[in-house]
């Protein structure tokens, strides 16, 4: 038996009576890892039951979460691909005012973020995630019913998923987290990348049909597809660990026990508001929500990604196909680069080279303006700020979590503050220096986050 005193256990730990294999119990009653973790604590996973665990956790949530956030952004991104169908056109829109319909829905996604993720910990997150999907999915379809810039941005006011990031902070550790949130962000990358596609092949073949344009034809079929998986995920969606319908009882104590033996500062569960002043009065909250709006600041350029290919000077379909490799690419190494950082549980340094790939590619679409140049900047700029997003949110999730209602407060402030950042920079001209600027500042940032917790 080790030595328990190698591995203490803060005051303010309660971690549950029954053990599981992988641990030794003290003299003193303080419960200790066989196998010493790396310097934070963070461990390997060794035993077959864990592992096979993990596999049938991912085969359960991974697909249904990847396909809400798939279908939310393809729903999100559908307004951006409409503008190329004569959307501003049929709805007598100005430029400002599709900026402000951009910029509407992070409004509505800001102001129930927090309130959200306090409610989330008191019901049963598959009903109430795939509530909040069929309701999206209704208001994505009434879009099509939009006749001028006030409907616009009433039924775009609607649009939002959240709980997801929670839902998986509460089943993986740290080292696994970053790579499963890299996979479901994956989902927000190929909507991207696919809704250039989709919306082609419904402009083209659906175009007037009915009576109805194309871009209407758009968003009535994404709605009704979000709907039938929203009514599905409820049978596939889990509620906690200890209650989870598809886990044995065996696995339903070892999926919680390894969550708390994996989490900083355990302790049991508090109220919703206790929770949310906790996050509020940790610093470390701040700076990550800080680093998070500089990050997202500088992604901005998705929402304006396809007009950006049109100045290429290629025709409306070429444009949209242009606009799915990118993504496709970018999707692709944020999986590599988020398993890398997880399988080293370092963030630190593969944030600051990731901003510094998209700073790179930032640049070099300023410097020049040939075609093919151009194009490769955005393919660089596209894989720099994607590789970060999932490492960054980890990394509150893994420091900030001592209670499962901090732990959803911590993930709903910093996500409020950094997506705030999609409100203001629609407005602004220059996207693309302002980007590099941002992801310099969100690197000096990560330094600050580094010194900051390693002090701790």
């Amino acid at each position: 038996m080790s030595n328990p005193e190698k591995f203490p256990l803060s005051d303010t730990d309660e971690k549950p009576d029954t053990l599981h294999r992988e641990y030794t119990l003290g003299q003193d009653g303080v419960k200790s890892p066989q196998h010493q973790g790396d310097y934070s604590g963070a461990r390997k996973k060794t035993d077959p039951v864990e592992i096979r665990l993990v596999r049938k956790l991912d085969t359960w949530i991974m697909p249904t979460l990847w396909l809400m956030y798939w279908l939310n952004y393809l729903d999100r991104n559908a307004i951006a691909l409409a503008r190329l169908n004569d959307l501003e056109e049929d709805l007598n829109l100005s430029s400002s005012e599709y900026q402000t319909c951009v910029s509407i829905l992070f409004v509505g996604y800001l102001l129930g973020q927090v309130p959200s993720n306090m409610l989330i910990t008191r019901v049963r997150p598959s009903w109430y995630m795939s509530g909040c999907m069929a309701l999206w999915a209704v208001v994505s379809a009434l879009t099509a019913l939009a006749k001028d810039f006030k409907g616009l941005l009433l039924v775009r006011f609607f649009l939002g998923v959240t709980g997801a990031l929670y839902m998986l902070s509460i089943f993986y550790t740290r080292k696994e987290i970053a790579t499963r949130i890299s996979i479901l962000y994956t989902g927000n990358i190929l909507a991207t990348a696919f809704a250039g596609l989709i919306a082609a092949g419904i402009f083209h073949g659906m175009d007037n049909l009915a009576g109805i344009s194309g871009w209407q034809w758009l968003f009535i079929l994404q709605g009704a597809v979000t709907f039938l998986i929203a009514v599905l995920s409820i049978f596939t969606l889990p509620d906690d660990p200890l209650v989870t319908r598809w886990l044995t009882e065996e696995e339903r104590t070892l999926a919680h026990e390894r969550i708390v033996a994996d989490t900083v500062g355990a302790r049991h569960q508090t109220s919703t508001f206790s929770g949310l002043k906790e996050a509020a009065r940790d610093p470390k909250i701040w700076l990550f929500a800080f680093m998070q709006h500089m990050h997202l600041a500088a992604n901005g350029f998705k929402n304006f990604f396809p007009t950006a290919v049109e100045t290429l000077g290629f025709s409306t379909t070429i444009t949209l196909v242009l606009t799915c490799p990118p993504y496709l690419i970018a999707g692709l190494i944020s999986v590599v680069w988020s398993w890398s950082s997880g399988r080293f549980n370092e963030r630190t340094w593969h944030i600051t080279f990731a901003k510094a790939i998209a700073i790179f590619g930032f640049i070099l679409g300023c410097a020049t303006l040939n075609t093919g140049a151009r194009y490769f900047a955005m393919v660089v700029f596209a894989i720099g700020t994607y590789a970060v997003n999932s490492i960054v949110l980890g990394w509150v999730s893994s420091t900030c979590g001592q209670t499962k209602e901090k732990k959803a407060s911590s993930l709903a402030i910093v996500n409020t503050i950094a997506n705030a950042s999609f409100v203001w920079t629609p407005v602004y001209d220059g996207h693309v220096l302002e980007c590099c600027v941002l992801a310099c500042l969100c690197g000096q940032c990560v330094g600050n986050e580094d010194v900051a917790y390693s002090g701790e």
